[in-house]
């Protein structure tokens, strides 16, 4: 366990490091979803198109994210100087820190800023971005508005400061959310006995196909980033056969446009319909 936070409690200053952890996931994912596909997609052009407009979002995702990675370390100090947050009102041992700042992360920056998202109509115009892909992927997982990115930094704000996370928690919580992301939304189809058996704790990827359906209430469910047991304990848990599914948008985004890069830009400050 000391190796493990040793390794984790500096990691933010080896960004190619962190880096290298995401492309390797995103490879992996990408690979496996040729061998075992969930569904048949039906990509404008082609799969490299297709991942080249989301993988231009990530990019931008990454980019204001390392800039909010300052208030996180400056809140993470805040809290530790004045013993504020969860961890230290509980105490306990290096395990428990760790369990303690997942859960509350994964609450603030996972469940309810998606579901704020939802319920928003403001939020909402900019996270219908993320929805609008007609063929859900492994790279359909970070592409969100640069402006969905500013306010899912600030509940990730929330969470370290209720927490009272340390880095290295903080920092173990978003390598595991970038893999959990990735897997999550991958075209990959898993035995159902496995897929059921991992929803009853984490956020499995049949599970979250269904928060990609195109017709509510399916779009209004399945919250969850990591763990599950939010959606579980708040009434907002739904189930979908897979054979069932259908992605995008049935209103406010003209589907045909779903790989357009400066169009999805544009859509959130336009009328929606």
């Amino acid at each position: 366990m000391d190796t493990l936070i040793s390794y984790f409690s500096d990691l933010e200053k080896r960004p190619l490091e962190r880096a290298g952890f995401f492309i390797a996931g995103m490879v992996l994912l990408w690979l496996i979803e040729n061998v075992i596909p969930l569904v048949h997609t039906h990509y404008k052009k082609s799969k490299g198109r297709h991942a080249a407009t989301n993988i231009g979002f990530t990019a931008i995702h990454f980019v204001i994210h390392t800039l909010i990675a300052g208030g996180i370390v400056l809140i993470a100090g805040w809290t530790k100087s004045n013993n504020f947050g969860l961890i230290y009102w509980v105490g306990g041992g290096s395990f428990m820190v760790i369990i303690l700042a997942f859960l509350v992360l994964d609450f603030f920056a996972g469940w309810l800023c998606h579901f704020v998202e939802h319920q928003v109509p403001l939020f909402w115009r900019f996270h219908l971005i993320h929805h609008a892909d007609n063929n859900v992927d492994v790279t359909t997982g970070l592409r969100h508005h640069p402006l969905e990115s500013v306010w899912r930094g600030v509940f990730f704000y929330l969470g370290v400061l209720f927490s009272g996370a340390p880095m290295f928690a903080v920092l173990m919580y978003q390598t595991l959310l970038v893999f959990i992301t990735g897997f999550t939304h991958a075209n990959i189809s898993l035995p159902g006995w496995l897929d059921r058996g991992l929803s009853f704790f984490l956020v499995s990827p049949n599970m979250h196909k269904v928060h990609h359906h195109w017709k509510q209430p399916y779009t209004d469910s399945n919250y969850g980033a990591v763990f599950s047991i939010w959606d579980r304990l708040l009434g907002t848990f739904m189930k979908l056969d897979p054979r069932e599914l259908r992605y995008g948008l049935d209103q406010y985004y003209p589907n045909e446009k779903d790989e357009d890069f400066l169009t999805l830009m544009k859509r959130p400050f336009q009328k929606l319909k």
